[in-house]
């Protein structure tokens, strides 16, 4: 029972991390288009997937990160989220499936 409740407790952790690395994605573009002009007019494409491809060579290129360079504390507060949401999310991913293995094999 409890290895039941754990496991449901780490997928909805997982869930919530990578939703949680989109929508920190969504602000950081939104933080760019409304106050970064310049710097947003080089990453946005003709269309949705080519802005989202730009966006993310930009976010993951960058030395040193992109927030940094433009010197804005709310876009690194965002940078952080979404660079630590992504591992932590795959780290609870790892220990549900760990969970579920050993509640077979017991």
């Amino acid at each position: 029972m409890i290895a039941a409740l754990l496991y449901l407790a780490l997928l909805a952790a997982v869930v919530v991390c990578f939703v949680l690395y989109y929508f920190a994605q969504y602000r950081m573009a939104c933080r760019l288009r409304d106050q970064h002009p310049r710097q947003w007019q080089i990453i946005a494409g003709s269309n949705l997937f080519s802005t989202w491809l730009r966006l993310q060579r930009a976010l993951r290129g960058t030395r040193p990160p992109l927030p940094q360079l433009l010197e804005d504390a709310e876009l690194g507060r965002w940078y952080r989220i979404w660079r630590a949401s992504l591992w932590l999310a795959w780290i609870g991913l790892l220990a549900a499936l760990a969970v579920q293995w050993l509640a077979t094999h017991r």
